[in-house]
């Protein structure tokens, strides 16, 4: 893990503003999930929150309460703790007001260039279950690739650690790749892998053609 200031066996957790390029911008709720704390507060952005995380900067958080993703510990308030680390996080949780509003046409042009598929991911130790969109011909097993961008958005998605579930379905999951070990093809309606169809595809050459 490149930064661990996050993880409990350090005596503090606070990222020192003058050691950090920290950025200000608008705030808006965060809900985060590292290897060992779950943190909420709110994030100061001046961008999406995808775009922000993806630029690999540390960014300020204020009204910081945390406690430890194992257990069932009630979140406590952590004012020391002035920013946050993307290469810390694993999962943040975006709802509707981190996510700007997209028109009709906006979002169906969004879509009509990429194909939804419905996947489960494992980001140890956590399990993320929602449907992502790729453009035409890439599989979903190419996310395990190195890429640019460093969050993964899941749509309609929900996690669970171990057999605990994190809450019902949420508009969307940033999976940070760095931590993805496995991801499959599943049917949404039972939760398990999808079965492939019989045949050979339809003309064409397919990636696990090109694995082999």
């Amino acid at each position: 893990m490149p930064f661990d200031f996050l993880k409990r066996r350090k005596a503090s957790p606070v990222a020192a503003p003058d050691t950090l390029a920290i950025r200000r911008g608008r705030g808006v709720p965060f809900d985060g999930m590292t290897e060992e704390w779950h943190i909420v507060g709110t994030m100061d952005v001046t961008d999406r929150l995808s775009d922000a995380l993806n630029k690999r900067e540390a960014i300020a958080i204020s009204n910081v309460s945390w406690s430890p993703i194992e257990g069932d510990e009630p979140l406590v308030p952590a004012p020391g703790l002035q920013s946050v680390d993307p290469y810390d996080l694993i999962l943040v949780m975006a709802g509707a007001v981190t996510i700007p509003a997209l028109s009709d046409s906006e979002t169906a042009a969004h879509k009509v260039h990429k194909v939804p598929y419905d996947v489960a991911l494992e980001v140890p130790p956590f399990r993320v279950i929602g449907t992502v969109y790729l453009h035409p011909g890439m599989e979903p097993e190419r996310l395990l690739d190195r890429a640019t961008e460093m969050f993964l958005p899941l749509v309609d998605a929900s996690a669970t650690l171990g057999e605990r579930s994190l809450g019902e379905r949420i508009d969307a999951i940033l999976v940070n790749r760095f931590y993805l070990r496995g991801i499959e093809q599943i049917d949404r309606r039972t939760g398990v892998r999808a079965q492939r169809l019989p045949g050979a595809p339809l003309g064409g050459v397919s990636w696990h053609d090109r694995s082999r």
